[in-house]
C-alpha cells in the first residue's frame, strides 16, 4: 500500500463505507467525526436515489448519530437533473424509481409524461412492475433520452448484497436494445461536479469507498486518488486481484492516518 498522504479534502461513499443497510459501521462513523474534529471539507457522494439529501441528513442523525448539513450530500438523483438541466432537452420526464428521485426531479420544474417523455429516468425501484418496464421501454423506443442514475448492481445491507440500480438498468437496456447514460459513481458527470463542489484541486481530493466497481472506479476514471475499505461490496480476499489497485486499501477505516 502507498503510504498516506495529507489530503485536504474527501468525497465518502454511504452504503457499505459509513452503514450497511440499518446497521452503522462504527469505524465509518469515527471516520466522519475526525474529519470534523480536524475541520477537513468532505461531500457524501452517493448513488443511493430512493432518499433525498435531506432525508439522508436525518438519517444519519436520528439512526446513526451523524450530524452533518444537508448541502454535504450531493446523491445521484442531484447529479441526474444537474445532468438535465445542462443537456436542456426539454421538460417532460418518466422516471422508474423511488419518491426521492421522483421528487428531486419534479421539484426542479420537470413534469410527469408517461407517452411521450423527453427523458426517461431509471434508478432504483423497490415496486418495480412490468407496466413500468414497459412504459419506460416504450418511451425509449419513442426516442426519449435513457438515463440510468448510476451503474450499480447490487445495493449492500445487513441482509447481503440486494439488486441496485444498475440491474434495472440494464433490464431496460436488454428490452430497448438502448444503451443508458450513466450518471453516477464511476461516471465523470458525477465526479467533475462533486469536486467542484469541494472546491479543491483533484490531487489534493480522496476519494473514499467500499466498491470497486463504482467508488473505486469513479477515482482512478478521474484522476481523484481512492481508498477502499473491504466492509461493503468488494471483499477483502479480492484485492490482490483488482485489475488496477486502488491508492490505499484497509479493512477498516480506523486504519486510515489523516
Amino acid at each position: 500500500m502507498s503510504r498516506m498522504k495529507r489530503y485536504k479534502g474527501y468525497l465518502v461513499d454511504l452504503d457499505g463505507t459509513i452503514y450497511k443497510g440499518s446497521e452503522i459501521i462504527p469505524a465509518g462513523k469515527r471516520f466522519i467525526e475526525e474529519l470534523q474534529r480536524r475541520d477537513l471539507p468532505f461531500l457524501f457522494v452517493t448513488n443511493n436515489t430512493t432518499k433525498s439529501p435531506k432525508t439522508v441528513q436525518q438519517r444519519l442523525k436520528k439512526e446513526f448519530g451523524i450530524q452533518v448539513e444537508e448541502k454535504i450530500i450531493y446523491t445521484a438523483s442531484l447529479a441526474t437533473v444537474d445532468y438535465m438541466d445542462e443537456l436542456n432537452r426539454g421538460k417532460k420526464v418518466y422516471i422508474v424509481g423511488e419518491n426521492g428521485l421522483k421528487d428531486e426531479i419534479l421539484s426542479r420544474g420537470y413534469t410527469w409524461e408517461e407517452k411521450d417523455p423527453d427523458y426517461v429516468v431509471v434508478g432504483l425501484d423497490m415496486h418495480l412492475t412490468y407496466e413500468k418496464a414497459m412504459l419506460a421501454t416504450l418511451a425509449i423506443q419513442r426516442g426519449a433520452a435513457f438515463i440510468g442514475t448510476n451503474p450499480d448492481l447490487n445495493l449492500p445491507t445487513e441482509k447481503g448484497l440486494l439488486p441496485g440500480a444498475g440491474s434495472i438498468v440494464r433490464f431496460i437496456e436488454a428490452t430497448t436494445q438502448v444503451k443508458s447514460i450513466y450518471i453516477g459513481k464511476p461516471k465523470a458527470i458525477m465526479m467533475n461536479k462533486a469536486v467542484e463542489m469541494l472546491d479543491l484541486k483533484r490531487e489534493d481530493v480522496l476519494m473514499v469507498g467500499d466498491n470497486y466497481l463504482t467508488d473505486i472506479q469513479a477515482g482512478l476514471k478521474n484522476d481523484i486518488n481512492t481508498l477502499l475499505v473491504t466492509t461493503g461490496f468488494t471483499k477483502p480476499e479480492e484485492v490482490v486481484t483488482l485489475p488496477v489497485a486502488p491508492t490505499y486499501a484497509l479493512a477498516s477505516l480506523d486504519g486510515w492516518e489523516f
